[in-house]
């Protein structure tokens, strides 16, 4: 292979022959490889293959080790002489899948290409269905009516939409990765040009254009929008080096937010408090430069988060299926934080705010089908944080609550209905309220910290579902594993801006029969708010510290703050594992704390 790379960089794209091309695809180049090596564009080199004859065929996975004749609708790209694909002239849809199921990206897509795939069968629709990873659900033999396992890249979508000519293209039901690929097949399409095979037109990406979903992930044009429309967004800038990253913070003050653009599940996003922090971060945690810019936004500290799903039709009609209040409070990942529908103490004027925009947002952006938008509300402001067009991994969670399959609907909304031929063209109204708590692996990996913070850590979610709001969280907390105690001390440690807020939690507490272990300085600001606690050591101030308590089981309940600074976090990690490993209960945010002890005691 290197040798015929090697050979590759000294030839023209019009010096392949087709006996080139069939031996080079079949060692696996991709036309981008090619392109690359040839200084050419991928679709150049597609089109002079495709003039030359040489295209893939489709082969049956064969799941009866050819006892039987493959029947399976499994099937895989090879570049060989005759195609088993069996494709028809009915109108068709394709879906793309999700790709590699990792955290941040997994299951709720595979559950909205489900229903995706069910809804459009129903409908009268064959659906294809593509993705190369075969331990979901949506890669069952009987979810499609033809299952494509390729690797989700422009070519090898191309490669099934040239054997399937499909009426639409479903992107917005995979997460980031097919999203990424709609512009270069919007590209494509426009230039080749295939028509469906049910003689109805061409093949087109349905529901929200690639030219929005652009405008979403860009973030000028988002700015430009937003500013159209005066709604307000947390100050911030996109920066391409570490100079301009440091005037951005500076101008903003500490803390920021720092993230790369174009990412999912909040991969290597992080909360920096000084210079020191963000030159590390600059350096270690991204490669900077032009192609892959930092976003730098000003940090709403203590802000509440929500999270909203709206769907949207043709003509321009938005629904808002929920608006989500998280737990945890502006900072810690939506993944991993606990939420609420409906929101349980945000103002009904900041409810209001956001009902007014989420529609407004939605028809900038010509969305159809399914939006997600994630809102803070900081001292009666709402600001808006990002908004999605396409399927968000709330929308099972907000599907089982209101009772409604959005996902499904969303998918009738690109093949062309409207929410009024599906009657739901009004916000539901709950009479229970529905909390969802994210499932946490950090027992299974020795020395992760248990702090949570901008990047998703959970692996899963559960769902508790009641009359009020202590309930519904005690059920979803003890279906997360959570464990919590009826006696015993609690300890406490907070940072300074927390210690008002530690207050009636520790008389709850108090009212419950726990006792209250806490640092000095917690201790000091409890007792003089007249709540008694006992003083304990920190780990660096002596013995017996918070560390020998618990391993003597003196505690079985801890509720811990962290600034967020290096040293502060090093100083808790040893601590936050140490009561893991004694499987005591670790509650890391306030809002947590505050959930934990009303599920503990409805009636307080």
């Amino acid at each position: 292979m290197h040798q015929v790379e090697e050979w590759l960089k000294t030839c023209k794209l019009s010096d392949l022959t087709k006996d080139d091309f069939f031996e080079i695809k079949r060692k696996g180049f991709s036309d981008a490889q090619l392109a690359r090596f040839l200084g050419a564009s991928p679709l150049d080199v597609r089109a002079q293959r495709k003039e030359l004859g040489v295209v893939p065929s489709f082969k049956r996975v064969d799941t009866c080790a050819a006892e039987f004749v493959a029947e399976t609708p499994y099937l895989y790209s090879a570049y060989e002489t005759f195609s088993e694909s069996n494709v028809t002239s009915n109108k068709k849809v394709l879906i793309l899948g999700a790709g590699p199921n990792r955290i941040g990206q997994g299951i709720e897509f595979d559950y909205c290409c489900c229903h995706a795939s069910f809804a459009l069968r129903a409908a009268g629709y064959e659906t294809i269905m593509m993705n190369c990873n075969p331990e979901t659900v949506s890669t069952d033999y009987d979810t499609s009516s033809r299952l494509y396992f390729e690797p989700l890249t422009v070519e090898d979508v191309l490669n099934v939409i040239e054997e399937e000519r499909p009426d639409g293209i479903i992107v917005q039901f995979g997460g980031q990765t097919p999203l990424k690929l709609a512009g270069d097949l919007q590209a494509a399409l426009t230039k080749f040009q295939i028509p469906a095979a049910s003689g109805e037109g061409n093949v087109k990406i349905w529901g929200t254009s690639p030219e929005s979903i652009d405008e979403a992930e860009d973030r000028d044009k988002w700015y430009k929008i937003l500013t159209r429309l005066d709604i307000k967004q947390p100050p911030g800038d996109m920066v391409t080096s570490e100079q301009g990253a440091i005037k951005v913070a500076t101008g903003l003050g500490y803390p920021v937010m720092v993230r790369p653009s174009f990412v999912l599940g909040g991969r290597a996003m992080e909360i920096v408090y000084g210079e020191t922090d963000l030159k590390r971060y600059i350096e270690n945690a991204v490669e900077v430069d032009p192609d892959r810019p930092v976003l730098v936004d000003k940090y709403l500290d203590r802000a509440d988060e929500l999270d909203v799903d709206a769907l949207c039709d043709k003509d321009g009609h938005v629904t808002i299926c929920g608006i989500m209040q998280h737990i945890e409070q502006a900072g810690v990942h939506s993944g991993d934080s606990a939420c609420s529908i409906p929101p349980q103490t945000i103002a009904q004027e900041c409810l209001e705010v956001i009902r007014d925009w989420t529609p407004k947002i939605a028809k900038a952006l010509n969305v159809i089908g399914l939006i997600n938008i994630q809102y803070a509300v900081q001292d009666g402001q709402v600001y808006i944080i990002e908004a999605n067009p396409r399927a968000s991994r709330t929308v099972p969670f907000v599907a089982k609550a209101i009772g409604h399959p959005l996902a499904t609907y969303a998918s009738l909304l690109m093949a062309g209905q409207t929410l009024k031929d599906l009657d739901f063209l009004e916000e539901p109204t709950l009479n229970h309220v529905a909390v969802k708590e994210a499932v946490l692996p950090f027992e299974k990996f020795a020395g992760a910290d248990t702090l949570l913070g901008p990047e998703m850590r959970s692996t899963g979610e559960v769902m508790g579902i009641d009359k009020t709001f202590a309930k519904a969280y005690a059920k979803a907390a003890i279906a997360a594993g959570q464990k919590l105690p009826t006696s015993g001390n609690v300890f406490l440690t907070v940072m300074d801006k927390d210690k008002d807020a530690v207050v009636p939690i520790a008389k709850k507490l108090k009212e419950l029969g726990f006792g209250i272990i806490a640092t000095r300085g917690t201790a000091a600001h409890l007792q003089k708010s007249g709540v008694e606690a006992e003083v304990v050591l920190k780990i660096q101030e002596g013995r017996p510290n918070a560390s020998d308590l618990l391993k003597n089981k003196d505690i079985s309940m801890m509720f811990i703050t962290s600034t967020g600074k290096e040293v502060d976090v090093a100083d808790g990690r040893d601590l936050r594992r140490l009561a893991l490993a004694c499987k005591v209960p670790i509650i890391t945010t306030m809002a947590g704390a505050n959930a934990t002890v009303q599920a503990r005691a409805p009636s307080l």
